[in-house]
């Protein structure tokens, strides 16, 4: 059996695993904020250090990074989360006084960003037939 057809059985998902300077602060932003549920965590002596957050089919982990020393990090890059209604997210994310860009079309989907508190761009998109570079507000003038 060779290596890839290995890995292609073995391998079941990919979750980023971002570093984050308050965990308290991005775990109530991802769960209350986001919708987001605990799939798993990690806590010593009571001090939450790891989670995997999970909401739909998507997943992403967790852990609170050194802010100081040899293992100190800046957080930097983004993620991409593909959904059913982008737009549904978007008003719901609004409701719950998340500001998030404005809808709108590229690569036949719709595409939503925000920024969790540690500067990761979180982008919702989902499939769309709508001419590309439609935004939401031209659509409901």
């Amino acid at each position: 059996m060779n290596v890839a057809s290995n890995a292609a059985r073995n391998v079941k998902e990919v979750v980023p695993f971002l570093h984050v300077s308050n965990m308290e602060q991005s775990v109530h932003y991802y769960m209350d904020g986001l919708g987001f549920t605990m799939k798993h965590k990690w806590a010593v002596e009571g001090k939450l250090r790891w989670c995997w957050l999970s909401i739909g089919g998507a997943s992403l982990m967790l852990q609170e990074f050194p802010r100081e020393g040899h293992d100190s990090w800046v957080p930097s890059g983004k993620v991409g989360f593909i959904c059913e209604d982008t737009i549904a997210i978007y008003k719901g994310l609004k409701s719950r006084g998340i500001q998030a860009s404005e809808p709108q079309v590229g690569n036949a989907m719709w595409v939503t960003g925000l920024s969790d508190p540690d500067g990761y761009r979180l982008y919702f998109e989902s499939a769309t037939d709508i001419p590309e570079e439609t935004k939401l507000s031209e659509l409901t003038r």
